[in-house]
């Protein structure tokens, strides 16, 4: 089910996907990482279940969650990044991809591209003035835009079904994609910036608005729970507006209540 190394040295080679060569190179071909991370979303999903991957980049979650026997929706607007995941997953009917951006409404927007570094292209214009000028994003530099569909939440669900999970990495849009679902998912996770801690805050208080959700957070890429508990949403945004700027992203984790428990997951506390 592993794409080969052959295939991803393939897309490397090519000139139209030099962009995405540095992602390719560290998002896959690692078998420490993607155990880590299978071990971490098996908290999750499970054979047959689904999940959602919004914000898809080059696909390395969409591998995690069909190694873990799940099906899986992957949500993905930029079009060398769709061109990826087609190219890595090309015959894997368990896998519905749309390319579209995800957001509190459907129809059309515009999506800011980096071509450089095209996985941290985003619809938020928002993340781009945060962005300039802070340590660590000083070469970043979103130079075009394209125009975009736009999906929401709920219409995914209403199109694929409920999911276990959905994973949600887009670039400081966080909010706006968790403004797009009105009623409590069982678990998903969501990407925040020391540069933007606002959405992430946001995003906190928009799921407890929804339903009693708890959360745990694994910093940078450890693929690691921070807590191995699941705190209140307090006591998780006192942490986020804690950590220092260094720190520089993770993914807040969030399960409600009426979640199951995966086999070889934790009880919810």
């Amino acid at each position: 089910m592993n794409p080969t190394t052959a295939l991803i040295d393939r897309l490397k080679a090519e000139p139209a996907m030099s962009g995405l060569r540095r992602s390719l190179e560290v998002y896959y071909g690692d078998p420490w990482r993607e155990g880590a991370m299978d071990a971490l979303h098996a908290r999750f999903i499970g054979a047959g279940d689904l999940a959602f991957d919004i914000g898809s980049h080059v696909g390395d979650h969409i591998g995690s969650f069909r190694r873990l026997g799940a099906r899986v929706v992957a949500v993905e607007p930029h079009p060398l990044c769709v061109r990826a995941i087609r190219s890595i997953y090309p015959a894997d009917p368990q896998v519905a991809l749309v390319q579209a951006a995800c957001g509190a409404e459907r129809g059309k927007n515009r999506l800011h591209v980096n071509s450089v570094n095209p996985t941290v292209s985003t619809v938020s214009t928002s993340f781009i003035h945060r962005a300039d000028g802070a340590a660590g994003w000083e070469s970043e530099v979103w130079d075009s835009e394209i125009e975009v569909e736009s999906v929401t939440l709920d219409a995914l669900v209403a199109d694929h079904g409920v999911p276990s999970f959905v994973k949600i990495d887009v670039e400081g849009h966080e909010d706006a994609v968790l403004a797009g679902l009105s009623a409590p998912l069982p678990a998903l996770s969501f990407e925040f910036t020391t540069i933007n801690r606002d959405v992430a805050l946001d995003c906190l208080d928009r799921l407890t608005s929804l339903g009693p959700y708890r959360f745990d957070v694994s910093l940078g890429d450890s693929q690691v729970m921070t807590f191995n508990s699941w705190i209140s949403k307090d006591d998780m945004a006192r942490h986020i507006r804690a950590l220092p700027q260094a720190a520089n992203s993770g993914d807040i984790f969030c399960i409600s209540h009426i979640q199951p428990v995966a086999p070889g997951g934790t009880e919810p506390t």
